[in-house]
């Protein structure tokens, strides 16, 4: 076997032109690959540490505005134009003819419900018992837990510490609220601090592991559809029978017929989303402004509630149960996802609900369209003229 050859770096400055590019021409040179356009970038590469490691370049991908997508929220009011990164044809158009819907009705009225962030250790006793003692000693001394925990953060607020006993072990979920992070290392910090000082507190010594998977760090979970991971969103709309039949050709009562076939194929599959695209909204916002994107993979679950109305407008519900996004932090301030994050106007302190909201109000404008150009017609004739790059 041929001996591992290691991949150039600069203990001196590994964040420069100098070391991508030293990085580039070794790939280039073992793969025959040409890299002009992913070292063709605009901004400084040393913004980047802490974001990412052997750099090369940067992934230029597309991004479309779409709105105006007016928006009756506590944080967010008023009209936003927003960017969307993607390279899937017709997202755009869809989204932003979803966006006119919301508008002709009114805008959406958008909540933020409940706002958490987790770490889940378990704590490993020798039975069941020996884990409930332990359980009610955590009850106890939860004000010192929580001294302990929130001296490692400037932001982070831990809120509650919830129990699961499972045969001699026991699972700690830590609930903690974290401003304008997203706050998965702020609450791993943390909890650490926090475990580390119960093991040396609790009388009878106590074994633990930092996360025992019940906080299902990106990855999607029943439990975080009930208890909320990131922000509980829910954003609704009523539009008129008039406004859905002139912009997107369908009635309500058709809409709400085939809304009844896709609630029971959902339950069927054991989908996470009983609506249609909440993914696709959420990704690419998620790509524009700096986000963490595999938390998509929680971010997307969704519960999508309608109704005919006796006047006979349709009313329209998404609430997103564990919505992870944030405005500080991770990659929201390099370069041009700090720019997408400034067309929103989610900069600055406290802005993190107000993107929260933008989002949800996004995927309702997603589900909206999709949901009407199914019924239309208008779903693989959109992806024909549009999505195809020939």
């Amino acid at each position: 076997m041929a001996p591992r050859t290691s991949i150039p770096r600069d203990a001196a400055d590994d964040h420069s032109r100098a070391a991508a590019e030293r990085r580039r021409a070794f790939v280039t040179e073992r793969t025959d690959a040409s890299l002009g356009h992913v070292g063709n970038f605009t901004f400084d590469p040393q913004t980047t540490r802490g974001n990412i490691e052997n750099l090369i370049g940067a992934a230029q991908v597309p991004i479309g505005i779409a709105g105006p997508l007016l928006v009756n929220g506590e944080h967010a009011t008023g009209e936003f134009y927003v960017p969307l990164a993607t390279t899937e044809g017709a997202l755009v158009a869809s989204y932003n003819r979803g966006m006119r819907v919301i508008h002709e009705s009114g805008g959406a009225t958008v909540t933020v419900t409940e706002d958490h962030m987790q770490r889940s250790p378990a704590f490993l006793f020798a039975s069941a018992r020996e884990a409930r003692d332990f359980g009610i000693w955590i009850d106890e001394h939860t004000e010192p837990i929580r001294t302990v925990a929130q001296s490692t953060t400037s932001v982070g607020l831990l809120e509650r510490i919830m129990h699961f006993a499972v045969g001699p072990n026991l699972y700690l979920r830590f609930d903690y609220a974290t401003a304008d992070a997203a706050g998965q290392n702020l609450t791993s910090k943390a909890t650490l601090a926090a475990c580390q000082w119960i093991a040396e507190q609790y009388p009878a010594g106590a074994e633990f592991i930092l996360s025992g998977n019940i906080d299902t760090d990106k990855k999607h979970s029943h439990i975080n559809t009930l208890l909320t991971r990131g922000k509980r969103v829910i954003a609704e709309v009523t539009t008129s029978a008039q406004t859905l039949q002139s912009i997107v050709g369908v009635s309500p009562t058709a809409l709400f017929r085939a809304r009844q076939i896709s609630q029971a194929g959902a339950f069927m599959a054991g989908s996470a989303n009983n609506g249609a695209h909440a993914a696709n909204g959420l990704t690419a916002l998620f790509i524009a402004t700096g986000q963490d994107v595999a938390n998509v993979a929680e971010s997307h679950s969704g519960i999508l509630y309608t109704q005919v109305l006796d006047t006979g407008d349709y009313y329209w519900s998404i609430t997103l149960p564990s919505l992870i996004l944030a405005t500080h932090g991770g990659g929201t301030s390099l370069a041009t996802q700090r720019e997408c994050l400034e067309l929103l106007g989610c900069t600055g302190n406290g802005a993190a609900k107000k993107l929260a909201e933008i989002a949800a109000a996004t995927v309702l404008a997603g589900e909206i369209s999709l949901a009407s150009a199914v019924l239309a017609g208008d779903w693989v004739t959109g992806h024909e003229q549009l999505g195809r790059n020939r």
